[in-house]
């Protein structure tokens, strides 16, 4: 392999199939990742401190923690304008039931791993959660529903507060909050996704799903109806970046050893091997979760990638999951 260039809820029940869905995987996390560091410039030295410890973890060989899995509690904040986005709890609790087996590596498709590199598929060793407590220590479903007059969002972050037609946080530091809604449509086409990466504002950390992407029944409607946007847009939560380090020029980072240097993003059903960069015979790692590849095409994080994670848990993340 080349070496890289790197320095509370509504009953389940019968929910309508959306209209529509996009066709082509966008997510919208380094957009915002750009504006965030703009509008908040103690987060780029943040950002520093964070890189420190990571190569620290990186360093010492570890990648996952040892012992039993940390769970980390969710709250999902259903942000919805027409019935068909209000999101069944049977669609919720599917997307959970796909994180943990993505992020243990029990998932039975990561057989579709080339068999050069299926010794780098590695568990996280993290599971995920309803929060059964809600801030102020009450009972709660870790859902919560919000009616809004809003027909879609952008990615704004004007779905992470109630003055803006959306809901607010809980805090930051004790949950993960996933916001599920409907995406404004552009002639760029519709998100799917995005998240912040850890050391950003409080008030807008977590990630947001578009609400037929979500889960593998009621509204999630193919190409991506497995799970694997939110498996995505945690990643980059846990301070992964895309695989192909955001250029054209075969000169990017992830910032992850294990994963070959590519090119672009991949996207649809690609065929192994998929040479770019300079990166054969193997080619792209395109069933990395970490690229744009259909639901039914991503399959796997790097023993690299889980270094990572298990560093951001150990650093900036370390105040969330038991």
């Amino acid at each position: 392999m080349p070496a890289k260039t790197k320095s509370a809820g509504r009953k389940s029940g019968g929910a309508k199939k959306a209209k529509s869905t996009p066709v082509r995987r966008q997510c919208g996390t380094m957009a915002v990742h750009q504006r965030l560091l703009e509008q908040y410039p103690s987060f780029r030295q943040n950002l520093v401190d964070i890189e420190r410890i990571v190569a620290r973890r990186m360093i010492s060989g570890v990648a996952a923690r040892t012992g039993g899995p940390t769970t980390i509690p969710v709250v999902v904040r259903v942000v919805f304008n027409s019935a068909s986005e209000n999101i069944s709890d049977a669609q919720i609790k599917s997307q959970i039931a796909v994180l943990n087996k993505d992020y243990r590596a029990k998932n039975t498709d990561k057989k579709k791993t080339p068999v050069v590199w299926r010794g780098l598929v590695t568990d996280v060793n993290i599971q995920f959660a309803l929060a059964s407590k809600d801030p102020s220590g009450n009972p709660t479903s870790g859902i919560t529903r919000t009616h809004t007059t809003r027909t879609s969002f952008s990615d704004d972050n004007a779905v992470k507060s109630a003055a803006t037609g959306g809901a607010d946080p809980w805090p930051s530091d004790r949950y993960l909050n996933i916001w599920v809604c409907t995406f404004e449509r552009t002639a760029q086409g519709q998100l799917l996704g995005y998240a912040q990466f850890p050391g950003g504002p409080p008030r807008t950390d977590g990630v947001v799903i578009l609400n037929t992407a979500f889960g593998t029944k009621g509204t999630a409607a193919a190409p991506f109806n497995r799970g694997r946007t939110t498996t995505h847009e945690i990643g980059h939560w846990l301070n992964l970046h895309h695989i192909w380090g955001d250029t054209s020029h075969c000169e990017g980072t992830d910032f992850v050893d294990d994963t070959p240097n590519q090119q672009l993003p991949n996207f649809g059903k690609p065929h192994f091997p998929h040479v770019t960069c300079g990166n054969g015979p193997n080619g792209d790692m395109f069933m990395n979760y970490m690229d744009y590849v259909d639901d039914d095409s991503m399959v796997m994080f790097t023993t690299g990638q889980v270094a990572r994670m298990t560093a951001t848990l150990d650093g900036p993340r370390s105040t969330i999951g038991t």
